[in-house]
């Protein structure tokens, strides 16, 4: 397992633009944008600045990959940035400064020339991906192929022209004819334009050339089969920059969509193992070809161009957050070996003949070593699975223990809840009452006093009267010493204080007693009705203060309840939340438990395939040491018998 291996290349800044560490700082292996309080700060394997050509990128970040490429292994360099970062320069290069894929070329010939123990045999191929069509490049007119997959050569493109080659010049005669079959266009960014992807595959085969040695178990007979990708992709564009239209804009479209794809491709894989998902492999023809350079078979490096200008920070920082993402990404490389069938047979003939050499030689202590080493293994499993077993019922407890008592916050939080509200309903009840009474006593003592027309209507129950404080002055109420049912105009005229009233519309109210007045020197005494009202009425005061202290208790009772409530609520929502942190541990747990599950049942079935074989060694072992002990039985009789034929030959020739 490897990570793969990502570079940033900054290209020289277009003439007239200000320097790229305006906006981006490169310190070490880091990139950093400038710009007070952005935060912004990426790390990746290389940043090569624009004092670095195309060999030194090739001898830092692709050089390795060849080697592994001639050894069995297959590998993959892509560029990837926006249009006019510098990407086919970087892959391509030019006649003064070549890029990456002429290095390679050269690279993998030099190595196969200098590794003398083995045969090489190298096909090389090469296609573009134009708006989502494969074209093969190396013959006109074979277009839009399609992607077919096998057990033994993977993912594949059917019908695509593959040459055998011998040298580095008919590569790059190759290459020649097909840069001139790619599609290139012009734009406001870039006037050479590269309007496809473009894939250069060579695919090296290997062989033992004098396999001699007979001891070497994993060379034998075995063909190696590696393919080496190279691969340029068409930059991603924003239209307003570029002014495309009609098949620009079509081209684009189609570019921007592959690239989005690869990118939703790269966020799956930089992701963890459990929220992963559906990796979209097939969304795009680009991502299908080299799915296994994205999280399979495969040591694969990219290189990410980025453009300094200001005008383009937006892109570069996209580039940016797609190489961080992709140095996330881990890759299972091995060498890829094909095995005849004869050569199959022979290297485990060959295994075979070294495990019994093993078993006479050591006594078997070596296979006692491999088995104690396998029980020991078993028993930790074992071990390991009861302690899992163990947290599992601990943390179902510990659920349950938090799942009562969220249940009993709960009904405590009904209970309080119920209890404010009811002594709030009783004191608002109470409060009533006693207003109602008040008002209904003051209404009585009202009535008891006053005179009415004919045309007087009666008021309402909650419209309270009270007397004023005037109506016992003597000033303001004149009180005559003769006064009875007939009124003349001078009494009207004192009583009304010189007002007319119309004497025809006033009468006394029926059933009302006639009273007689004292003299004015007389001192008004209350009545006995008043005292009682009085008394009534300071009681009900009374009784309305008490009430209103209780009132005013029960609402402050009631604002501690509703606080004691939102606490509860705050410690219920923490138990939920706890217990789906609880949850989430026991699911983790639990998965853990299945895998070494998994892994226990696997060493159980690899011990009882070292039981099986050792049995079969022991009987193969047996046999021969019984077919051993036979051949020296008959040879020591023969011997015998010729030394007793010895002995008597001598005595014939003395007779």
């Amino acid at each position: 397992m490897e990570k793969i291996s990502v570079a940033v290349r900054f290209r020289p800044s277009a003439a007239g633009d200000p320097p790229a560490d305006r906006h981006w700082r490169v310190q070490d292996e880091s990139i950093s944008l400038v710009a007070p309080g952005s935060g912004v700060s990426f790390a990746f394997d290389h940043v090569f600045d624009p004092s670095y050509n195309n060999a030194m990128v090739y001898d830092l970040l692709i050089k390795s990959i060849i080697q592994a490429a001639v050894d069995g292994f297959n590998g993959t360099a892509f560029a990837y940035g926006q249009t006019s970062s510098g990407k086919t320069f970087t892959m391509s290069g030019s006649e003064e400064e070549p890029g990456i894929i002429p290095l390679a070329v050269e690279d993998v010939f030099r190595t196969t020339k200098m590794t003398t123990d083995r045969e090489f045999l190298i096909r090389v191929s090469y296609m573009e991906i134009y708006n989502e069509e494969i074209n093969d490049l190396l013959t006109l007119g074979n277009q839009k192929l399609p992607i077919h997959e096998s057990l033994e050569r993977g993912f594949f493109v059917a019908g695509l022209r593959e040459e055998i080659v011998n040298s580095a010049e008919q590569v790059f005669e190759l290459l020649k004819h097909g840069e001139a079959n790619r599609h290139f266009g012009e734009t406001n960014m870039n006037a050479r334009s590269s309007r496809s992807h473009t894939i250069f595959r060579m695919v090296i085969e290997s062989s033992k050339r004098n396999p001699m040695n007979l001891g070497d178990v994993s060379n034998t007979d075995a063909i190696r089969v590696s393919v080496l990708n190279l691969v340029d992709l068409a930059g991603s564009e924003r239209i307003a920059k570029t002014g495309a239209g009609g098949v620009r804009l079509k081209e684009g479209k189609h570019i921007n969509k592959s690239l989005m794809i690869l990118g939703n491709v790269i966020n799956k894989l930089s992701e963890s193992g459990r929220q992963r998902g559906h990796i979209p492999y097939r969304d795009s023809k680009l991502t299908r070809i080299l799915q296994p350079a994205l999280g399979g078979n495969s040591k694969t490096s990219i290189i990410c161009t980025v453009a300094p200008e200001e005008v383009h920070i937006e892109e570069t920082r996209g580039t940016l957050q797609f190489a961080s993402r992709a140095k996330r990404i881990t890759n299972c490389a091995q060498v890829n070996e094909i095995l005849t069938d004869a050569a199959l047979l022979k290297r485990q003939k060959l295994e075979i003949e070294e495990l019994r050499r093993k078993l006479q030689g050591s006594h078997s202590e070596i296979l006692e070593q491999v088995i104690l080493k396998q029980r020991n293994d078993m028993h930790k499993s074992e071990l390991e699975r009861e302690r899992l077993a163990m947290e599992l019922e601990e943390e179902r407890k510990a659920r349950e223990t938090l799942e009562l008592r969220i249940k009993e916050q709960q009904k405590k939080i009904e209970n309080l809840s119920s209890l404010s509200i009811s002594s709030y309903n009783t004191s608002i009840s109470t409060q009533q009452k006693v207003n109602s009474t008040i008002m209904f006593d003051e209404l009585s003592v009202s009535r008891s006093h006053v005179f009415r027309t004919p045309n007087f209507k009666a008021m309402a129950d909650d419209f309270v009267v009270k007397r004023p404080s005037s109506f016992r002055t003597v000033d303001s109420n004149p009180i005559l010493e003769n006064f009875d049912n007939t009124a003349d105009e001078d009494l009207w005229m004192q009583l009304n204080k010189g007002c007319i009233t119309d004497l025809d519309t006033l009468q006394m109210t029926p059933n009302m007693k006639h009273q007689s007045f004292p003299s004015l020197e007389m001192s008004l005494e209350p009545s006995v009705d008043e005292e009682i009202s009085s008394k009534r009425h300071h009681s009900l005061e009374s009784d309305c203060g008490f009430n209103r202290e209780q009132f005013e208790a029960l609402r402050e009772k009631c604002t501690i309840m509703e606080r004691a409530c939102s606490l509860l609520r705050e410690e219920k929502t923490s138990l939920v939340e706890t217990l789906s942190l609880s949850k989430q541990d026991n699911e983790h747990l639990r998965a853990q438990k299945e895998e070494l599950l998994k892994e226990l049942n696997t060493e159980k079935q690899k011990m009882k395939e070292l039981k099986e074989e050792i049995r079969q060694f022991s009987l193969a072992f047996h046999q021969r040491e019984g077919l051993l002990t036979s051949i020296y039985t008959k040879s020591k009789a023969m011997m015998e018998n010729l030394n007793a034929s010895k002995v008597s030959i001598p005595e014939v020739c003395d007779s």
